[in-house]
This record gives structure tokens, sequence and C-alpha cells, in this order.
């Protein structure tokens, strides 16, 4: 049962990083967000989960990349893609941190 409210809170936090907070709110609840990864068990299953997140922010990625690019030079519209692009690129560090911790945790035990 923890785990499925560690993965709901995950997920949680993962959609409100996404979009526009406030710096203070934002490291708040990033804080959040690595605080419920902590909670799951270092587990091939908790693996997959992280990757399947890791791979979701990376399409989400491509996709501001490509909006970005498709903005003109110095419109409102291209700004406002640029700082999604850069919490989403901050976003993704995360994700890919979690999934090299539970790696390195599950290769030292030798799951």
């Amino acid at each position: 049962m923890n785990q499925f409210v560690a993965r709901a809170n995950i997920d949680h936090y993962l959609g409100l990083l996404d979009g526009g907070l406030l710096p203070q709110n934002r490291s708040t609840i990033t804080k959040l967000l690595i605080a419920e990864e902590d909670k799951l068990s270092h587990d091939l299953e908790q693996l997959e989960f992280a990757e399947n997140r890791a791979a979701n922010g990376r399409r989400r990625l491509n996709h501001v990349r490509t909006l970005l690019d498709s903005f003109a030079l110095d419109t409102p519209e291209r700004e406002q893609a640029g700082r999604l692009l850069v919490n989403l690129e901050n976003l993704q560090t995360l994700l890919e941190d979690f999934c090299h911790r539970l790696r390195a945790q599950i290769t030292s035990r030798g799951a």
C-alpha cells in the first residue's frame, strides 16, 4: 500500500512541477518528490516505474524543444516555451538521478 501511495504522490508532484510554479514552491515540491522517491523499495519493479517516468519526461522535452523552435525569435510564446523547457530539463535531471540511484542500489545488492 505504501508503494502505491508513494507512486501516486510522485506522479502528482511531477504534474505540479510540469506546470508554472513560483521558485519557492518549485523547491518545496522538488524536496517532496525526492522524499517520495526515497520511500520506494529499491527493486526492479520500482526501477521500471522510474524508467517509465524518465522516458515520458524525455518525450515531453523533445516536444517542447520542437515547439520552441517553431516560434519566432523575440516573441512572448518563444520566451514562455523557453522557460518551460528549462523547468522540464531540471525535472528530467531529477528523474534521471532517481533512475541512477535505483540502478546503483539494485546492482550493489546483486538483484
